[in-house]
């Protein structure tokens, strides 16, 4: 089958880099995959093709003024595109943006729509008339992926039929990752930890959303340990102000690439601080591939992803103490560090792995092609 993609956004996130494994895990089993987007690193090492595509930011409150402006042309341009691609056997669209103007698009482009839900529908969709919109919108859909249960309950709770509604795990290349000890060694020695230190990693977008304060303040509880914290992003100058406390034992790096299985080698444990809109983080799913136990600082998006046997979700949320509680049981016992980085990696093998996941999307499509041509 022909699968053409529509993912426009203003920068690059876990939501992006996961649009495209799941193309490229498709692609891997004999489809075309073509994605249209404003962001050409997309590719990355995949094999999926990406082509141009300018129709604004995404939908948001401090956007949907000037693209409901720009409407009609933009939908002109997205039509214009598609027109260029088709035929093509279904239309994937990740944001909410993208959804509503296939409202508009003609059929012969829109004879089978997929959404990819990657987060929980945002609140200002969830009532009044923008949410008679989308629900308008998912009547056009014939199939709706979310990326975990919570996600799943919310788009179904804003109005969208449960039938349409799947449980699709993040598309992971399981075997491309894993721990290193030389790629451990490297990165510590490269920020200068010392062997045997204990260090609390996180890789996260520095947003106000995300709560990455919580980790640093958590740190300060141990006066040995050292933290790594990766990311860029708003936050991060008052991040480093707030770390200034722990001196040369917080150490600020850049986002991973290619090396984020070194960089979560050189961890003890990996935090996840998520937003209240988080859907399936992919760090969380790296770091259980690296065999790191897992702690997140809220349940949003990981309540069925990390459990008691690989790592933690704190409660309250968001609470220093809480998270230095759950960090002390490691810090005390390196052998439950390996035990539940052990579990994590096997349970990220069995349900994230690109073929598995491949196959059950694959299922998912035909099934909405046929729909499509009842």
């Amino acid at each position: 089958m022909k699968i053409v993609s529509v993912m426009t956004t203003g920068s690059l996130g876990g939501a992006e880099f996961a649009a495209v494994e799941m193309l490229d895990a498709l692609r891997a089993r004999g489809h075309d995959t073509v994605m249209l987007s404003d962001q050409s690193a997309l590719a990355r090492e995949t094999g999926v093709e990406v082509r141009p595509i300018d129709i604004g930011p995404k939908l948001s409150l401090h956007s949907w003024r000037a693209l409901a402006l720009r409407w009609p042309r933009l939908v002109l341009e997205l039509r214009s595109a598609l027109s260029r691609l088709g035929p093509y056997d279904v239309l994937l669209l990740h944001y909410k943006k993208e959804q509503l103007m296939a409202l508009t698009l003609p059929r012969r482009l829109t004879r089978t729509v997929v959404w990819a839900e990657w987060g929980p529908v945002p609140f200002p969709l969830r009532q009044g008339i923008p949410n008679a919109l989308y629900r308008l919108a998912g009547r056009r859909a014939k199939l709706v992926m979310a990326v975990s249960e919570g996600t799943r309950a919310s788009v179904c709770e804003a109005g969208v039929p449960q039938s349409k509604v799947h449980v699709v795990p993040n598309v992971m290349q399981t075997d491309a990752m894993r721990f290193t000890a030389d790629g451990r060694s490297r990165v510590r020695g490269a920020l200068g930890i010392p062997n045997g230190t204990f260090v609390v990693g996180c890789i996260s977008r520095f947003h106000p959303k995300k709560r990455n304060d919580v980790v640093v303040d958590a740190v300060m509880r141990f006066p040995e340990a050292h933290l790594v914290l990766a990311g860029d992003g708003e936050t991060g100058a008052a991040l480093r102000g707030r770390a200034r406390a722990l001196g040369e034992r917080a150490h600020f790096i850049p986002t991973p690439g290619s090396e984020v299985d070194e960089v979560l080698s050189a961890f003890d444990v990996l935090v996840f601080c998520p937003s209240p809109t988080e859907g399936a983080p992919r760090a969380v799913i790296l770091g259980m591939l690296a065999g790191r136990p897992c702690i997140a600082t809220g349940a949003e998006g990981v309540a069925d992803m990390i459990t008691p046997e690989m790592g933690a979700i704190c409660s309250p949320e968001n609470d220093p103490d809480v998270l230095a509680g759950a960090l002390r049981k490691y810090v005390e016992n390196p052998d439950l560090r390996k035990q539940h980085g052990a579990a994590a990696r096997t349970f990220a093998e069995r349900v994230f792995a690109a073929p598995v996941v491949a196959e059950q999307i694959e299922r998912l499509l035909i099934a909405a092609i046929a729909d499509a041509s009842r």
